[in-house]
């Protein structure tokens, strides 16, 4: 047992000696710790850190400059907070300076709950720009979303919708002045999404930019709905009520940044397959469940919950199990994906990964997303507190 533990010994010293590469280097000192027998090569994890310490390091991955500053912080050697830089915009955090710069006093803070939401779906470390994209395209969408349900006028939306479709600075003379600024972001956005993203990457931002127009379209239809006093069926209610989930470009979302190659057919059953309507129904109604038991916010339009109650005459309860009874049904279409499209299933997991999550902000009647005080916990576990060791 002894001289099995002592090759052992030797044969992690040997990848000491032999790794060149800073991250496999930093990588091994970090595995080493994690098993509890960093005692044992306490000289050369001292020596490798001390190398690193010396050397030029520069890396555009956040895992690879978190993981540097705090092995050697740990260790003693100094590092400054400003490494952290590069990933902050001059004036700090993308949101400050989205929404300082918009000056929409209206605007959600959902910044950290759309980040968590990211988190959830793309947790791999070599996924950070397709967390930063996500997120951002989700406190963009959020944006429109306040601005067609509760602020602007009938005209507003319509020249708003006009603009969008349009994506191009020279539609800047239909806006209201307020509005302006906004739109000049979304494009920016748009902009640097592209610019960021592989050569072979920059047709699903093309795509997502186009779910965003076709997202913009459904937002005005409900507005026009509310102007218009229309109450419209329970069967209306769903069809366009599930277009307005946002499903539907979130689910292209997923896929920019991400470098990976799938097929043309892979990428069009992300963008609109029934396994996609399925879990865009899963939101629709869990959302309108939650919000319906947390009262609705001046505005918003009427709700399937509503609809199903006025059309069949029944209290909310009866209509909370005719949801219920309907998003079961969507559950079995989604288990049914896995099998039925086998030879797409990195992109079908995608799918069922978004509606997992949807459990965890919408599950138990509630609604985390808007009302945060129920993510607290589970946002300090995941960002702030460390995990002992």
């Amino acid at each position: 047992m002894r001289q099995r533990a002592d090759n052992l010994r030797e044969k992690v010293r040997t990848l000491f000696r032999t790794s060149g590469d800073v991250v496999a280097r930093m990588k091994l000192v970090d595995s080493i710790q994690h098993l509890g027998v960093g005692h044992l090569f306490n000289e050369e994890i001292s020596t490798t850190l001390s190398d690193i310490h010396a050397s030029e390091f520069t890396s555009s991955s956040l895992y690879e400059v978190a993981l540097r500053f705090r092995l050697l912080r740990e260790h003693g050697l100094w590092v400054s907070p400003a490494t952290f830089n590069i990933f902050k915009d001059d004036d700090g955090r993308w949101w400050k300076d989205l929404t300082g710069y918009v000056g929409l006093s209206y605007l959600r803070d959902r910044l950290v709950e759309s980040y968590t939401w990211s988190q959830m779906l793309f947790y791999e470390e070599g996924l950070a720009l397709t967390r930063i994209i996500f997120t951002k395209i989700i406190v963009l969408m959020v944006i429109m979303d306040d601005t067609y349900d509760s602020h602007a006028t009938i005209q507003e939306c319509r020249k708003l919708n006009e603009a969008i479709q349009r994506w191009d600075e020279s539609a800047l003379f239909l806006l209201p002045e307020y509005l302006k600024k906004f739109y000049n972001e979304l494009l920016n956005n748009f902009k640097e999404f592209e610019d960021q993203v592989a050569i072979n990457d920059k047709y699903r931002v093309a795509y997502a930019k186009k779910e965003f127009q076709k997202l913009s379209h459904y937002f005005l239809q409900e507005a026009e709905w509310s102007h218009n006093n229309y109450k419209p069926s329970f069967e209306e209610q769903v069809a366009l009520s599930t277009k307005t989930s946002t499903v539907q470009l979130l689910c292209v979302s997923t896929t920019v940044g991400r470098g990976d190659a799938i097929s043309s057919e892979a990428f069009q059953w992300a963008a609109s397959s029934s396994t996609v309507t399925s879990c865009a129904k899963i939101l629709r109604f869990m959302n309108d469940i939650a919000s319906f038991k947390c009262g609705k916010n001046k505005g918003d339009m009427v709700s399937t919950v509503e609809c199903y109650m006025n059309e069949h005459k029944v209290i909310s309860e009866v209509a909370f199990a005719k949801l219920d009874s309907l998003i079961e049904d969507e559950w079995r279409t989604m288990n049914h994906a896995r099998y039925e499209h086998h030879q797409l299933l990195p992109v079908v997991q995608r799918v069922l990964n978004m509606a997992i999550s949807i459990m965890f902000f919408y599950d138990k009647r509630k609604d985390a997303y808007t009302f945060s005080t129920h993510l607290q916990e589970i946002v300090r576990s995941l960002f702030v507190n460390p995990i002992p060791i």
